[in-house]
């Protein structure tokens, strides 16, 4: 390791160990898989880098429907504008659940997901992970999305009543009168940010 940082130092080319060493996770991905991660990226979900390489990215969600619900997040806004960003539970080779914050960047943005670059940080430090179920993860997602009881409860096949009855848990459990304050409770990101649709 130390010939190859020196090697780096003396040519000049930077890219290789920056990559490798940044503070930050970083993963580069094609259609969903993961082609190439980082030391740190490993590290965060508690793998060693060749476990990933070539890996559909869903290994790394609390649950196969939790990657099926948010797999397009954030596709309309990279397609626009190339940028995108959001704080999500993510999930460890152990299956701890934690949060993180996702960021990025496609190479070709006609078609977002087919190549693109992404950074990782865990939130482990300043928000902690708190328990929720399937449900109440699918709920928070969805409201975050801005969708009302109603259509809430017509996306998951429940009433609305049943949908109003979680809500009201929710923030019962974050110690918040609305909808406002339960998103700050998840990070005071916005509702646009936070996606937590995700299993037991």
């Amino acid at each position: 390791m130390e010939l190859r940082i020196d090697e780096a130092f003396a040519s000049g080319d930077f890219a290789g160990i920056a990559f490798d060493f940044a503070p930050v996770g970083l993963v580069i991905t094609e259609n969903r898989v993961i082609r190439e991660c980082n030391q740190a990226f490993a590290e965060m979900f508690g793998y060693e880098r060749d476990e990933l390489r070539n890996q559909v990215f869903a290994m790394l969600y609390p649950s196969d429907e939790e990657f099926v619900n948010i797999r397009d997040r954030g596709v309309r806004q990279l397609r626009e504008n190339n940028t995108y960003w959001d704080e999500r539970i993510m999930a460890q080779k152990s299956g701890t659940l934690f949060w993180c914050r996702v960021r990025g960047h496609s190479f070709t943005p006609e078609d977002p997901l087919m190549r693109a670059v992404w950074s990782f940080a865990d939130l482990s430090a300043t928000r902690p992970y708190v328990p929720l179920s399937r449900r109440e993860r699918e709920i928070i997602s969805y409201l975050s999305d801005g969708l009302t009881s109603k259509e809430i409860a017509r996306r998951l096949d429940i009433s609305h009543r049943t949908v109003e009855v979680y809500r009201a848990k929710l923030l019962k459990k974050f110690g918040v009168n609305n909808t406002g304050g339960l998103f700050h409770s998840l990070g005071g990101i916005g509702s646009d940010h936070v996606v937590s649709r995700s299993g037991d």
